[in-house]
């Protein structure tokens, strides 16, 4: 079952980009980093595309 976030469509903060940058750039995986910014995997997803980020899939 999917887990439930508290936080749905609440606008990303300054430190979360920045934190979502670091451990795209350290080759996190998508899951990985959802669960570290507390965020669904799709708005992690939607946020790196936006920065022109890539993220590793799963591992």
């Amino acid at each position: 079952m999917a887990e439930k976030f508290e936080r749905h469509r609440q606008p990303w903060r300054q430190d979360e980009i920045q934190k979502l940058h670091t451990l795209a750039k350290k080759g996190m995986a998508l899951k990985a980093i959802a669960k570290a910014l507390t965020r669904s995997e799709e708005s992690v997803k939607e946020r790196a595309k936006a920065d022109g980020l890539s993220i590793a899939k799963l591992r």
